[in-house]
């Protein structure tokens, strides 16, 4: 697929921003196993990520605004386009040494997502999407599932942890979904949750409490491999309140009863 100027910009620069990380994920398991030593290793490599990010997509786009994890936001002279990255979506993975997590990159025009890319650095899995031009993996186009039975279907979230006080809402979720479906999946990464959604390797993905920068890029892959994206509450707004709920068409119906109560 030739894509626009802007996604062969933020597929480059997902690229480039992926290799410094897998060169760092590599010297994970050489660290000694503290919390300090491994955590500012991660930190440095989260950090040298961003940086080859903005110096890439700025660069490139020197008027665009910017949002991101590390660096914060930063308006930019064109008030309607910005930038909303994740350097690494999976820290806590990545600390680990298990090789699962993602550079997300978005564009946001005029309050909505038109190109996401996720890349999969550890896999080389390079997932993307553009407003109207499909979603894809690779060279290869990706939809959603086609499953239609919910008790066929596996589901993914993230369930919270270190006291946050959403934790009693995910396991009531989870009380309701588990009987009805095949499997639920907590792998650690909502931006790859949401690109597996789109290449049909789950059913759906359910989350509260996201930043915008863990799911901005994840809306648009869903929304154009053939899937549905909405805010757990109906009346909330995906990006600004960080509840999502996404699927494929045949299931959405019934998996988001059941999430929502």
């Amino acid at each position: 697929m030739i894509g626009s100027a802007n996604l062969n910009i933020m597929i480059k620069a997902a690229r480039k921003a992926g290799r410094s990380l897998v060169k760092d994920f590599r010297e994970v398991e050489n660290l000694q196993v503290s919390m300090k030593g491994a955590g500012d290793f991660v930190s440095k490599a989260d950090i040298a990520a961003e940086k080859i990010l903005k110096d890439e997509l700025l660069g490139a786009r020197p008027t665009y605004g910017w949002l991101a994890e590390e660096g914060g936001e930063l308006p930019g002279e064109d008030p309607t386009r910005r930038w909303i990255v994740d350097p690494l979506d999976g820290t806590t993975n990545f600390l680990h040494g298990l090789p699962h997590w993602a550079v997300s990159i978005a564009l946001e025009h005029k309050g909505q997502i038109v190109a996401g890319v996720i890349f999969d650095a550890a896999k080389d899995e390079m997932y993307f999407a553009e407003k109207g031009a499909g979603a894809w993996m690779n060279e290869t186009r990706i939809r959603v599932s086609g499953r239609h039975r919910m008790i066929e279907s596996i589901f993914a979230t993230g369930i919270p942890f270190a006291g946050r006080s959403d934790l009693p809402l995910t396991l009531q979720d989870l009380a309701r979904l588990m009987p009805a479906c095949a499997g639920v999946r907590r792998w650690g990464s909502a931006a790859m949750d949401m690109a597996y959604v789109a290449t049909g390797r789950y059913e759906g993905f359910w989350e509260r409490r996201l930043n915008s920068w863990d799911i901005a890029a994840g809306i648009i892959l869903v929304k154009e491999a053939g899937g549905f994206v909405q805010p757990i509450d109906p009346e909330g707004h995906v990006l600004s309140d960080g509840n999502v709920i996404c699927g494929n068409e045949p299931i959405f119906d019934a998996f988001a009863k059941v999430i929502r109560g």
